[in-house]
């Protein structure tokens, strides 16, 4: 206590009451010196009875204004009620002690408290005994559980063992085949083909009767109950009670593994999946119940599958006869309705293309697609610049078309370029436009352009009136032909005619006859000489201003794309004839048309394909079925992409995002899993889920054909290319040169692409090459090539690549020529002029003239009429005074003959006479070298001899 505070009346009483107590325990002392132990031990105990029972404080109500205090401990209550009473009744209680009721009551709390105790551990000892009961239950249920899972797993796996020896275990891939070829056979039962059954055995399907099959499941059933009682008098001997419900889980999980008992059910892994997970099937029992009809099916067959399990430890011939049966009865069970499901998907695809059919008007007509056909560099895309008014042949390299771009020509700029053409103005428009197709010329792109006319309405044949018809030209003719497309020739470059003079803003007949009369000789002289080719192509021409049929001639149209004249008559004949002859062609459908013109991967968009759309409607969302390298894609369309009107889809400008795309228009598709798709083939739109496999089948008969295409070589150079028109280009022109390819990618070049390609460097050095056309090198990738020996050559135009790689192939061939120089010997055979012999002896020098064969410096000479003796090696050679390497037969040279080191020099007149003939010395490593590295430098003549010789010296 800190000093100068006030205490309060609280702290002055517990000082108070502190002081008595230490009065009271200085008393109590001294009482307790005087009474015996045993009087000590019983008051203590009738205290704590009279605490606990209140029987005896009750009895003392005259302690009420103690017992209020409530502080003070009982020790301190009984002294305070002995010092009220006085000394004389304090000596008296003393010597009286407990009484007898007190004692009896004592006891009786004694009982009372023993009995409870007991109590409490007999349930304690019960509790425990129940709890290692139920635990004992739990254990011995999981061990016949297990036990019975076992027996399951060791009976199917035996089952399976001798199904497997017998040949009848079928894994899923063979189940699937098995099914496709019974739906195939379904089919042409369908189409009303007289098939024959195969084997006595088999009834025909629809008549087979099915007995045992209910009998079948009611044993099963009977088995599922007999298991059920066993496991419960199991339980029942272990005493432990087993509630309703759990029985219920366990009979309904039983049933479940029981369904999955037969040999070609999910593996022991689903089985392993499903015990992890107890609750989940405990919990969805009725989902293997009754989901809908296909599950209920598929469990009827497991059921059957099962008691066909049952049965076959009983007979073995039964259960082989039950095996088939239940293959057959799978079958039968399943494929018809896959049959059926195509056959409703396909009759649904032919209704509406009945449907479309029927809707088709002359009223409502389609943009022409109009393909632009011709050789290199008679101005096919400048027609199109012109026409567009753009300059994408500035962009391209070199001015070469590398690939198929499409352009979209409204009628507004059809109608502006047309306005001077002489009665066409009046006419009315029906088309909404054009799409234009511009194809490369040039041989490497054949395949390009025969994909860009497969698919036209009407073709521009481009033909240069200075140059008249050139390969490519008769080519594009042939396909023309060939694909029966109707077309116009563009008589381009008369701007190039000796004294022409431009005219703008007339029509071109006009401009013609507005020339000097010299110009318009040549131009007709010109003119004539290409219909005279054309007629040598089979083809009647004529200038389309005097052609007096349009059916039958093939209109020329005089033009000029640098000056732009007649432009505007090339369109109007294209607009003449799609709105006459081709008008029933055109008319919209609403059946899907459409092809994959490029596969290309843009930065931002991933992977995206380039499609002419013919006819129909595309719409975001869509599920679309395209070719692919592994077989039919099927994705969806995230979105639809198309270049401004008169922009080319090539060219990399800003698209427009659309959500639907009605025909005929270029468009870009965005979408999933594109990487692997092929162009040049149709792309199909599923309406709904059951056409996706009718779709697949139809795509991948057209996929088998293009495919075949594709073949990569063990050894071979990497190709890489921007899309995969220009891959396939690339790799067409490839096998012209001979140049064989292991490996192909569309995209840039990246560390994957080298690795790949460093595989080469094991085999042959020179295919260790990366050809990447008109795509980009990544930095990473550039210094791994380099640290590996790996070289990329990289071009855009083909011509420069193969001429990279050519010269790359000669260098290399070079190098290794001067590795192997020393080794290599070439076949030859000398005959000595013994009049001169300008040194007899180290060095030999002599004149011999080349009986056959090819000397040269490094040649090493024996003599083999004289037991083969080495003379030595030439170290140089003379022809007419001047030093040459070579000398082939016929020719008379003087040759330096040195010894071999180490060796005694050899004489002339000695070792060898004028008489004798030398050959070169040639072993098995030398024709080796020969025939790797400098076949080219030996003749027909040279190999024959390099067989003699063989001969000569045993080599085998």
């Amino acid at each position: 206590m800190e000093v100068g505070t006030v205490k309060t009346a609280a702290q002055k009483k517990k000082e108070k009451k502190e002081r008595e107590k230490q009065k009271k325990l200085a008393q109590k002392k001294a009482e307790i010196t005087k009474e015996s132990n045993k009087k000590e031990d019983v008051e203590t105990v009738v205290v704590s009875d009279e605490k606990k029972d209140d029987n005896v404080i009750s009895a003392k109500k005259d302690q009420d204004r103690v017992e209020a205090e409530g502080d003070a401990t009982e020790p301190d209550d009984s002294m305070k009620k002995k010092k009220k009473k006085g000394g004389k009744e304090e000596t008296k209680e003393k010597g009286k002690g407990p009484g007898k009721k007190a004692i009896a009551a004592m006891q009786e709390a004694l009982k009372k408290l023993k009995e409870e105790e007991e109590k409490a551990k007999r349930e304690e000892e019960e509790r425990i005994k129940q709890e290692e009961l139920r635990e004992q239950a739990r254990l011995e249920q999981l061990r016949l559980e297990q036990e019975r899972k076992e027996k399951k797993k060791l009976k199917e796996k035996q089952r399976k063992e001798r199904l497997k020896a017998e040949g009848k275990l079928l894994t899923t891939k063979q189940k699937q085949d098995r099914a496709r070829a019974q739906a195939m056979l379904e089919a042409l039962k369908a189409q009303g083909f007289d098939l024959p059954d195969v084997g006595e055995k088999k009834p025909r399907p629809g008549t087979r009767i099915r007995p045992n099959k209910i009998k079948q499941q009611v044993s099963v059933e009977k088995k599922e109950d007999e298991k059920i009682e066993d496991d419960e008098t199991i339980a029942a001997q272990v005493q432990v009670e087993i509630i309703d419900e759990p029985a219920k889980e366990i009979k309904e999980k039983k049933e479940e593994d029981d369904v999955k008992d037969s040999w070609d059910a999910e593996t022991t892994d689903d089985e392993q999946e499903e015990e992890d997970k107890p609750d989940d099937i405990l919990k969805t029992p009725e989902k293997v119940k009754e989901p809908d009809q296909k599950v209920s099916a598929s469990t009827e067959l497991e059921k059957t599958e099962l008691s066909e399990s049952d049965t076959e430890s009983e007979s073995g011939s039964e259960s082989e006869l039950s095996d088939e049966s239940d293959e057959d009865s799978e079958i039968e069970d399943k494929i018809p309705d896959a049959a059926r499901k195509k056959e409703r998907a396909r009759e649904r695809i032919q209704n509406r293309r009945i449907e479309a059919e029927k809707k088709k008007s002359l009223d409502n007509l389609r943009a022409a697609v109009v393909c632009v056909l011709g050789h290199v560099d008679t101005g096919k895309t400048k027609i199109l610049d012109k026409l567009r008014r753009t300059n994408v042949q500035d962009g391209e390299a070199g001015g070469i078309t590398q690939q198929i771009g499409a352009t979209n020509v409204p009628i507004e700029a059809i109608q502006d370029s047309t306005k001077y053409v002489k009665g066409f103005a009046e006419k009315k428009f029906k088309i909404p436009g054009l799409l234009i197709i511009d194809t490369p010329g040039h041989e490497s792109f054949s395949n390009l352009r025969s994909r860009g006319s497969s698919l036209c309405d009407i073709a521009i044949l481009v033909v240069d009136i200075m140059h008249g018809l050139e390969p490519q030209t008769i080519e594009s003719i042939n396909l023309l032909k060939a694909k029966k497309c109707p077309f116009v020739v563009a008589l381009n470059k008369i701007d190039r005619l000796y004294d022409w003079q431009t005219m703008n803003r007339k029509d071109v007949q006009d401009i013609v006859k507005n020339q000097e009369s010299n110009t318009q000789r040549e131009f007709e002289r010109r003119s004539k000489d290409i219909i005279v080719q054309f007629a040598e192509q089979g083809l009647n021409a004529a200038v389309y201003y005097e052609n007096p049929d349009p059916r039958e001639y093939v209109s020329l149209v005089p033009t000029s794309a640098i000056t732009g004249e007649g432009m505007g008559n090339l369109l109007a004949l294209i607009v003449d004839a799609c709105q006459g002859p081709l008008a029933k062609r055109l008319m919209y459908s609403e059946e899907l048309q459409a092809t994959v013109l490029e596969v290309k991967a843009l930065p931002g968009l991933g992977t995206t394909i380039d499609c002419i759309l013919v006819n129909g409607m595309l719409k975001e969302g869509d599920t679309v079925i395209i070719a692919g390298t592994d077989g039919p894609i099927v994705t969806q369309i995230r979105s639809l992409l198309m270049p401004q009107p008169l922009k080319e889809l090539r060219v990399k400008n800003a698209y427009i995002e659309h959500r639907e795309v009605k025909a005929a228009q270029g468009v870009k598709i965005a979408a999933k899993d594109l990487e692997k798709a092929i162009a040049g083939l149709n792309l199909q739109v599923a309406q709904k889920p059951d056409e996706v496999d009718v779709m697949k089948e139809e795509i991948a008969k057209e996929l088998s054909s293009a495919l075949g295409n594709i073949r990569l070589a063990e050894r071979g150079v990497y190709v890489q290319a921007s899309t995969l028109g220009a891959l396939e280009a690339l790799l067409d022109f490839l096998k012209s040169s001979k140049i064989p390819y292991s490996g192909i990618r569309i995209g840039p070049v990246v560390k994957k692409d080298v690795m790949k390609a460093s595989i080469m460097l094991e085999h042959d050095s020179q295919y260790a090459t990366i050809l990447a056309f008109d795509v980009k090198i990544e930095r990473d990738a550039q210094e791994l090539a380099d640290s590996l020996g790996v070289k990329i050559f990289q071009a855009d135009i083909i011509y420069h690549l193969f001429d990279k790689f050519t010269n790359y192939r000669e260098e290399l061939k070079q190098r290794k020529r001067d590795e192997n120089k020393h080794i290599a010997v070439f076949p030859c055979k000398l005959k000595i002029l013994p009049q001169y012999v300008f040194n007899s002896r180290d060095p030999i020098v002599i004149g011999v003239m080349v009986e056959a064969g090819i000397i040269k410096e490094g040649t090493p000479l024996c003599v083999p009429s004289k037991d083969f003796v080495d003379l030595g090696m030439v170290t140089s050679i003379e022809y007419n005074h001047k030093s040459v390497e070579t000398a082939r037969k016929g020719q008379e040279v003087c040759i330096k003959i040195e010894p071999v080191p180490g060796e005694a020099p050899k004489m002339f007149g000695r070792h060898f006479e004028a008489k004798d003939f030398l050959v070169s010395k040639i072993s098995r490593q030398s024709i080796d070298a020969c025939k790797e590295y400098f076949r080219d430098d030996l003749l027909k003549t040279d190999w024959q001899l390099m067989v003699e010789l063989k001969k000569l010296f045993q080599i085998l």
